[in-house]
């Protein structure tokens, strides 16, 4: 948003999808081979609790424990496509967007997951260039993060119901009859 504000946009724009499309492609390319090598209910597992703590954290996250968003982007001899793509490419490597790519393409197959993950990114990207703080203005970043924490929330319950054996349901109802009984004696 910052280079946005201060540049062209439509250079911002292009290195950033740029940088997330490569992104997307490591984190896509590292999930398919983790899932070629691990078994699938303890990638499920990972995926499960993953999400879980980035659905946590999320909601657990201060107003005093914002993200620093604030880009300082100087004038050099680079173009500043280029320069955007390598921030970008910087900033988010490793990030929980790609851990959480990384960890959808170890349990679905790679190229929607690359495709859809590079169109959201792409798009959250245009909306940041477009939009710029003015939605932040309207909208509290605490309760984005909110937002952000239940979708996480509820794709770790997903992983996770992928991760449950096949009999799960007879192991959790006989969990809740020796809970119950235990409450009632």
């Amino acid at each position: 948003m910052t280079l946005a504000a201060r540049y062209r946009p439509w250079p911002v724009l292009l290195g950033a999808i740029a940088a997330f499309a490569l992104l997307n492609l490591a984190a896509v390319v590292f999930g398919a081979v983790v899932a070629a090598w691990v078994p699938q209910q303890w990638v499920a597992c990972a995926v499960a609790v993953l999400f879980g703590v980035f659905g946590i954290h999320a909601l657990l996250i201060g107003d005093d424990e914002e993200e620093d968003e604030g880009v300082k982007a100087e004038r050099s001899g680079h173009s500043l496509f280029a320069t955007t793509f390598l921030l970008i490419v910087v900033a988010e490597f490793g990030d929980k967007t790609q851990l959480a790519v990384a960890g959808f393409s170890s349990t679905a197959p790679p190229a929607p997951v690359w495709l859809g993950a590079t169109l959201a990114l792409a798009f959250t990207s245009a909306l940041g260039v477009w939009a710029g703080s003015s939605v932040l203005q309207r909208l509290p970043l605490t309760l984005l993060h909110r937002i952000s924490g239940t979708v996480f929330l509820l794709l770790a319950l997903a992983a996770a119901y992928r991760a449950a054996p096949a009999d799960w349901a007879g192991v959790v109802g006989g969990w809740l009859r020796q809970a119950l009984a235990g409450l009632s004696a």
